[in-house]
């Protein structure tokens, strides 16, 4: 009934208080995988020549295809809760007081889904707020942040575990023009931050301050960047006009999203970049003009772990406060306090991140 909707509704069960301050960063946690597993298909060309069984050519395909998606459902979340328990520990509270869990993952394609095997891992609380962002590629880890800023600011009180993880071992075929640069780009790994906005409890440590948010789609590029869900796992697909694209858009998109509040160079910013490849970074840095060493941290994390789709910048973020706290002890602060200048603020005693997360339609 409407009037007994809008009582319930304006009832003291409806409402949700806001926040007093803006989000924050309270603890970050990264891993990758200790061990290396061998490929599915070595694993099954390999059983079915030593037990003389090469006849049975489509029972081999179906081992195959077992084998990659059953592997990925159980130790994706387990790689997952190895992020999230580091980010737990650093936050100092215990995990029942997540209230809300935001879960970006290519690599699950089973149900009951990843996000609840990792609270069950986890042991959250039966009454955490469960998010998962499927198929959101290199962009789902700052999607993910972005949602957690909002469901933190919005709900007073609320600390929300954001986790991503992914494996290249459910995109695992024969290569071909299509995914060549993509088995060599890409590595596995796992990243957690927990989010939270004020006040802040004592203990509670802000890093990052999530001051705004944007999301900018480039138009007319569905062609650049695909991925398609099939029996056997991921198929996806990686145009090499993806560097060329984010050099001609990234400057307009910073633009617009600033709204007339650019600063007069972007060097008076710290850059969290996703290293999605080497060319991708050298065009950011020939467009925007950046002094060398900007984007520093994403280029060490490229180079030392490759590309871990949507994982990867809570890498890059791990870097960025390790280069600080380096920066700190040594009584040699470089890193600008704003990753964005918002109007009539002064700096805060905390980096102030402006996520901006652009990216070709997918």
């Amino acid at each position: 009934h409407p009037s007994a909707m809008t009582a319930r509704t304006n009832g003291k069960m409806g409402m949700r208080q806001q926040a007093e301050d803006p989000a924050a960063m309270l603890a970050i946690g990264t891993t990758n995988p200790t061990n290396l597993l061998q490929p599915q298909d070595v694993f099954a060309e390999k059983l079915f020549r030593v037990t003389k069984s090469d006849h049975l050519t489509e029972l081999k395909e179906k081992l195959k295809r077992i084998s990659r998606i059953d592997m990925v459902a159980t130790d994706m979340p387990k790689l997952a809760q190895s992020a999230a328990a580091k980010a737990i520990a650093e936050w100092g509270r215990p995990a029942t007081d997540i209230t809300h869990l935001v879960f970006s993952t290519y690599s699950a394609l089973q149900a009951p889904s990843a996000d609840l095997k990792l609270a069950t891992l986890l042991s959250l609380r039966t009454t955490v707020c469960r998010t998962i962002l499927s198929l959101h590629g290199c962009y789902g880890g700052a999607r993910a942040l972005h949602l957690a800023k909002e469901l933190a600011e919005n709900n007073r009180g609320a600390r929300v575990l954001v986790a991503c993880a992914e494996t290249t071992l459910i995109c695992f075929g024969s290569p071909n023009r299509a995914n060549l640069v993509g088995h060599a780009l890409f590595g596995d790994g796992a990243g957690a931050v927990i989010v939270g906005a004020g006040p802040f409890s004592e203990g509670e440590r802000p890093l990052f301050e999530m001051v705004t948010t944007t999301q900018n789609t480039i138009p007319w590029t569905e062609h650049v960047i695909s991925m398609q869900a099939t029996a056997g796992g991921i198929d996806f697909h990686l145009a090499i006009q993806v560097p060329m694209l984010i050099g001609q858009n990234v400057e307009r998109c910073l633009l617009d999203a600033f709204d007339g509040d650019a600063p007069a160079s972007w060097n008076e910013l710290f850059w969290a970049v996703h290293p999605g490849g080497r060319p991708i970074l050298d065009n950011i840095d020939t467009v925007l003009k950046l002094e060398p060493g900007k984007l520093a941290a994403s280029r060490r994390v490229l180079r030392e772990y490759g590309n871990m789709s949507g994982a990867t910048i809570f890498f890059v973020l791990d870097e960025l406060r390790r280069r600080r706290k380096k920066e700190e002890d040594s009584g040699h602060l470089l890193l600008p306090e704003w990753g964005a200048r918002p109007s009539g603020r002064e700096s805060p005693s905390r980096p102030c991140c402006f996520a901006l997360h652009a990216n070709p339609c997918r």
